[in-house]
């Protein structure tokens, strides 16, 4: 038998790159050999994988970083983009058939009529596309992802710059399953 619940969830997980935990760290060494990271990573199937849309590789935080005294940015401003990213989605599914609320929400059809790409934007993702390890569902997933990233800019077209930063946010479909 075959069953379908209702869920709508974010997940947000993290992992170490190997065994050690050191693999690309900057200040120490990996013990591991390509063989045992390659075993590790393997263990989370590309598949699942796929189905994430920004995974991406979070380098150690050095020394002189975490003690800085540049202030960041509030997590109040941050909000303030964040909820005007969010209504203006909800401003765009407004005449939707579907509940739609957000960008994640989009199907390839969605994806087609939201998502316009100038003649820039079309030879990036093509570029993309041709490399090892970025499928159908990743090219979608780039896409939504850049149009969030336009939303939160508060721009109405993608440019190749949010094409770029959503290719970027895949990183490990070309470190580790291409």
């Amino acid at each position: 038998m075959s069953l379908t619940f209702p869920a709508r969830f974010m997940l947000a997980a993290a992992m170490n790159p190997c065994p050690c935990g050191f693999h690309n760290d900057r200040t120490r060494d990996c013990q591991c050999t390509p063989p045992m990271i390659q075993r590790y990573i393997s263990k989370i199937s590309g598949p699942l994988m796929d189905r994430i849309d920004i995974h991406i590789d979070v380098p150690a935080v050095n020394y002189k970083e975490m003690r800085s005294t540049t202030e960041p940015e509030g997590s109040g401003k941050i909000r303030q983009r964040v909820v005007r990213a969010r209504q203006k989605q909800l401003d765009r599914f407004a005449t939707s058939r579907q509940k739609l609320y957000r960008n994640a929400q989009m199907s390839s059809r969605h994806i087609r009529n939201f998502c316009e790409l100038s003649a820039d934007c079309e030879r990036l993702i093509e570029r993309a596309r041709t490399q090892p390890g970025l499928s159908a569902r990743a090219h979608d997933g780039i896409l939504k992802v850049a149009r969030t990233i336009a939303d939160w800019e508060d721009v109405a077209a993608l440019g190749p710059k949010h094409i770029a930063e959503a290719i970027q946010y895949r990183s490990l479909d070309r470190t580790y399953w291409a």
